[in-house]
């Protein structure tokens, strides 16, 4: 039931985020919603979807693509934050001003394993949207360790210099674009750290 009562609140102050953040471009319309399974992302890829995807039905406004999922924490799934540096030890940490990353406790996916997950997504993307025209918007709505690699990975970018680089939040937007350079990706930001 904790958990249960623990996700709900997630949920709830996504939405607030979600719903009070909206600072897309004018204009923006997506031609695609591509959404994690975790019903917390499903919710935020819904408030875009019913905000920005212009013309389409409810039906089919928001596709689920499992490799949009959260990262897999392992032994360390659902203990506290400050549990890291004690567990997992300092030197299997990657330590930033708003993160303590760690980087293979037992059955946790590791970063470089992220990274090839975002490198497959990234083909599987450019293979679903290469009938859309050049200038069709897409959005991938994840979570945030994966966030980071799908940028890392789109940009071609070491795993390591992306998670020293910015924090990536609860609704925070980053902007993957051929016409983008990389140290112009963060698009939107919250001052939530988690």
């Amino acid at each position: 039931q904790q958990a249960t009562d623990v996700a709900h609140k997630m949920l709830d102050a996504g939405f607030r985020f979600s719903t009070s953040g909206n600072d897309a471009p004018e204009g923006t319309i997506l031609s695609a919603i591509y959404s994690s399974p975790l019903v917390r992302a499903l919710h935020t890829a819904r408030i875009f979807a019913d905000v920005l995807k212009d013309g389409a039905s409810d039906e089919g406004k928001v596709e689920l693509l499992d490799d949009l999922i959260e990262r897999d924490f392992g032994m360390m799934a659902g203990l506290p934050t400050s549990s890291i540096t004690a567990i997992c030890g300092e030197d299997k940490i990657l330590a930033t001003d708003t993160i303590n990353y760690f980087l293979d406790p037992e059955g946790a996916e590791t970063f470089p394993q992220l990274i090839d997950r975002a490198k497959r997504l990234v083909t599987h993307i450019d293979e679903l949207t290469k009938d859309l025209p050049s200038d069709s918007s897409i959005l991938l709505v994840t979570h945030g360790d994966f966030g980071k690699m799908l940028y890392a990975a789109y940009y071609d970018i070491p795993w390591e210099d992306v998670l020293r680089q910015f924090h990536f939040g609860n609704s925070e937007v980053l902007l993957l674009s051929k016409d983008s350079s990389s140290d112009k990706a963060h698009v939107f930001e919250t001052q939530q750290f988690n």
